[in-house]
């Protein structure tokens, strides 16, 4: 299938890569990148973790999931979701509609040095590495939809970026 200007979705568990890897897509591609998160900040004029403390996680997956099917109407997008963005109801579906969905992975212990002291995960709150492998058991088969899986944990950016064009230009 040829996906030449539909939009490239990143999933993927946090902390693989998926703002970093985006922006040099959309800069690699000359295509608008689109961080859902920064999205969602920008629309509800709250911070990710006020949103998690103001409704918890389903109220927030509700409002990723109404920001997603809205920047997934363009084209000749990056989008780099939240890494519980898959986990909504039908989410998985109408981003494979909508472009070439890829999932980025990494192992735990990158994961974990990657999130270190990082206080801006709400789901990461009390011991980060004891979560990380809650959250990585959860959602082991959350990102198995993806037209293209790529494990981060050992690539540059530079590498990840070249590994997704090769598939998604075929």
């Amino acid at each position: 299938m040829n996906y030449a200007n539909k939009n490239i979705i990143l999933v993927g568990m946090m902390a693989t890569g998926k703002s970093t890897v985006g922006a040099l897509l959309a800069e690699e591609l000359d295509y608008e990148l689109v961080d859902l998160d920064h999205v969602i900040i920008q629309q509800k004029g709250r911070s990710i973790a006020e949103l998690f403390a103001e409704g918890g996680e389903e109220y927030f997956r509700r409002i990723e999931s109404a920001v997603l099917k809205d920047v997934l109407e363009g084209e000749g997008r990056i989008i780099s979701t939240g890494g519980g963005a898959v986990l909504a109801p039908g989410n998985a579906d109408i981003m494979l509609q909508h472009g070439f969905v890829v999932a980025l992975t990494a192992s735990e212990d990158a994961i974990i040095a990657r999130v270190s002291g990082d206080q801006n995960r709400p789901l990461l709150a009390g011991n980060a590495q004891e979560r990380v492998r809650t959250i990585l058991e959860q959602r082991r088969n959350a990102y198995r939809f993806a037209h293209c899986t790529v494990d981060t944990t050992d690539l540059s950016v530079a590498e990840v970026s070249k590994h997704i064009l090769m598939h998604y230009r075929g």
